[in-house]
C-alpha cells in the first residue's frame, strides 16, 4: 500500500487568497483559476457548500477583477478524480487500487483569528490510476469525464503524453473539518515557511528529512509509517 500527500487548491501564489477556514474548522474548498481561460465555472457562478458564491471570500478588492475568472476544477470530489502531469508526479501514474492520496491546502481565518496554515482537506482511495497517453478521450471519458483535464478536449490533446489520471472509490471525501497538518519553521536563509508538524511527524514520517511541505513535490511516505498514516487519514470526519 502507498500513502501520498499532496499540495491543491487555491493559495496566495496560485489565485491570491487562502481558502477560508471558520471557528468550528469547517472550511470552503477553492480551486486555482484556470489559466487557459477555457472553463465555463467561475468564482462568482460556483456555489461553495455554506450557500455563498466563492467570489465573497475574495477581498472586495480583487473581486471584480476575479468574478469571471473561470476556475481550474481538480480534484474534483463529485465523482473523485484528479488530472496532473509529469514528471514530478508521474509516480502519481504508478499508484495501485487501494492506496490513498491524500489533499492537503493553505487556508485562513474568515471571521475569526486562525493564522494562515496547511491543512488535509480530503483524501482518494484509489480505484484506478492511468497515463492517459495509453487512452483515447474517449476511452477514458465514462471514469474521467468530469475531470477538468479530459472534459476539455483542446486542453486532453495538448497534456495528453505527459498527463497522469486517478479515480478514487466512493469512500474517498472531501472532509467536514480540515485538519491542521502544519507549524511555522524556517529555510537556510531562516525565512518562514509551513513545514509539517511535530505531531504529523509522528504520523506520516518526516520524508526523509523533507519537511517542508509549503511548496513541493508529492510526499510519500515511507513504508514504515504507511498503515498507522492510513488509518489516521480514514478517521478523519
Amino acid at each position: 500500500m502507498q500513502v501520498v500527500l499532496l499540495r491543491v487548491g487555491i493559495d496566495k501564489g496560485s489565485g491570491g487568497i487562502y481558502g477560508p477556514i471558520f471557528q468550528d474548522d469547517s472550511f470552503e474548498f477553492i480551486c486555482i483559476p484556470d489559466k487557459r481561460n477555457i472553463d465555463e465555472r467561475t468564482y462568482g457562478t460556483i456555489i461553495g457548500k455554506y450557500g455563498k458564491p466563492l467570489i465573497d471570500y475574495f477581498p472586495e478588492s480583487s473581486r471584480h477583477k476575479m468574478e469571471n475568472q473561470p476556475v481550474h476544477v481538480d480534484p474534483e470530489f463529485t465523482t473523485f478524480t484528479y488530472g496532473d502531469l509529469v514528471p514530478l508526479k508521474s509516480r502519481l501514474g504508478q499508484l495501485e487500487p487501494g492506496d490513498l492520496i491524500a489533499f492537503y491546502c493553505g487556508l485562513k481565518g474568515w471571521n475569526c483569528e486562525t493564522e494562515a496554515a496547511l491543512y488535509l482537506v480530503g483524501y482518494f482511495e484509489v480505484q484506478r490510476a492511468v497515463k492517459a497517453i495509453d487512452y483515447s478521450r474517449q476511452d477514458l471519458r465514462p471514469m474521467f469525464g468530469d475531470n477538468f483535464h479530459v472534459h476539455h478536449e483542446r486542453v486532453y490533446n495538448a497534456q495528453r503524453e505527459k498527463l497522469v489520471l486517478v479515480k478514487g472509490t466512493d469512500n474517498s471525501r472531501l472532509l467536514k473539518k480540515a485538519r491542521l497538518i502544519s507549524e511555522v519553521g524556517h529555510d537556510k536563509r531562516w525565512r518562514r515557511i509551513h513545514v509539517l508538524s511535530k505531531e504529523m511527524r509522528e504520523r506520516f514520517g518526516d520524508f526523509d528529512g523533507r519537511v517542508c511541505i509549503q511548496r513541493c513535490p508529492p510526499r510519500w511516505v515511507s513504508p514504515k509509517y504507511v498503515e498507522q498514516a492510513a488509518q489516521f487519514i480514514r478517521s478523519l470526519e
